[in-house]
């Protein structure tokens, strides 16, 4: 078989993923263990290596940016298109940070959990993989399950910025039209004054300067990001474009685009109920399948790979039902953890932004509950407790 630009680009995707499922799995990168590090300790080492991800990401962007690599507005997903859909990012963000919270861990973490060994995980990924292909492919009288439940009440909250004379939802770009600047400068400098406060907060605490692994995950994570960009929009991305409108067999969705968890789940259910159509083979699918491979290669070679089952059905039922919630929040969101809150964030994109604040909300508010469920309090109780831990209502008398 001829190895063409196409094998090329996605046989680098998938190497660079397995870099970074084996570095993960070794740091023990997770955005969910983050936020409860934050949530029941009180420690951000974690949330700062996820922040230092984005901080590397949009730094690398910027300097990609700098030196003539565009990031078109079509990308996927399309970070900075002009129409803020802010229903979509907080409602999917928040069930997302519930359900990756049910389910031991977001769309990376799952696959990290696979490759060590999680029978858990399987399932978990299996589900919300179903869960995301009828979000995007389902059918029902000829629509997807979003466009069927979803579109038509969400669609109306969306807020068209370009009809207010704001092309695109990215930072830099909504300043400069509110101020009458330049906004590729603007972005520059919003973009710089992002990164340098991100980094003056994450080197303040011990927790985080004092891991090597802190830094080492959330360096890769980022490092990560900017080659999936770079490839995707650079000289190679040019050529990779070119041969797919020349190509007689047309790949599977050949954009701008990095890494995200989410939709290539979908996208991998979508291929293996055609698995002799290889057009369907991705870079969602090979960014997957190399997070897996990784993390079994790191577990094998180091001992760490253990084999793990339910402990109970409530533990079965509560991943069950998290798998689901990440499936569908995840394409509500357009996105997961790394997909809107470090390949998203790296682009500036508002949303991006919305959408990283509410996972870590749903996320956060969920431990709250299963914590004061645990104090025998009622489903109604536990969420006044843990809305009122969260400061968001006042506590009873």
């Amino acid at each position: 078989m001829e190895f063409t630009i196409h094998h090329q680009v996605l046989g680098l995707i998938f190497l660079i993923a397995v870099i970074m499922g084996a570095v993960a799995n070794k740091t023990n990168f997770c955005t969910m263990g983050a936020v409860s590090d934050w949530v029941n300790m009180g420690d951000t080492g974690r949330l700062r290596a996820w922040l230092f991800a984005m901080a590397v990401a949009l730094f690398g962007v910027l300097l990609l940016e700098g030196n003539g690599v565009t990031l078109p507005a079509d990308t996927f997903p399309p970070y900075r298109t002009a129409n803020f859909a802010w229903l979509r990012y907080v409602l999917g963000g928040v069930l997302f940070g519930i359900g990756m919270t049910l389910g031991s861990g977001c769309g990376n973490k799952t696959l990290l959990r696979i490759g060590g060994g999680n029978l858990k995980s399987i399932l978990v990924l299996a589900i919300a993989s179903i869960a995301a292909y009828y979000m995007l492919w389902g059918d029902i009288n000829g629509e997807g399950f979003y466009d069927y439940f979803f579109n038509s009440w969400m669609a109306p909250t969306t807020i068209d910025l370009a009809t207010r004379g704001i092309p695109s939802q990215e930072l830099g770009t909504v300043i400069a039209s509110l101020v009458g600047a330049d906004a590729a400068t603007m972005h520059l400098i919003v973009g710089g004054l992002v990164v340098v406060g991100l980094l003056a907060f994450i080197v303040k605490s011990a927790d985080f300067r004092d891991s090597v692994d802190n830094i080492l995950g959330g360096l890769v994570v980022g490092l990560a990001v900017i080659a999936g960009w770079y490839i995707t929009a650079g000289p190679m991305g040019a050529a990779w474009k070119e041969y797919a409108e020349l190509a007689t067999e047309i790949p599977s969705r050949v954009n701008v685009q990095s890494y995200t968890f989410i939709s290539p789940m979908g996208d991998s259910v979508r291929y293996l109920l055609s698995p002799t159509n290889f057009t369907l083979i991705n870079f969602g699918v090979m960014a997957l399948s190399g997070v897996i491979v990784g993390s079994f290669l790191y577990s094998l070679l180091f001992g760490k790979f253990r084999i793990e089952w339910f402990a109970s059905g409530q533990d079965f039922i509560s991943h069950a039902v998290g798998a689901v919630l990440m499936g569908i929040g995840g394409v509500l969101s357009m996105g997961c953890t790394i997909g809107q809150g470090v390949t998203g964030v790296s682009t500036l994109a508002i949303g991006s932004i919305v959408t990283f604040l509410s996972i870590v909300f749903g996320s956060a508010l969920t431990m709250k509950v299963q914590y004061y469920l645990m104090d025998e309090q009622g489903f109604l109780g536990a969420l006044r407790s843990a809305l009122a831990d969260l400061r968001l209502m006042p506590r009873k008398a």
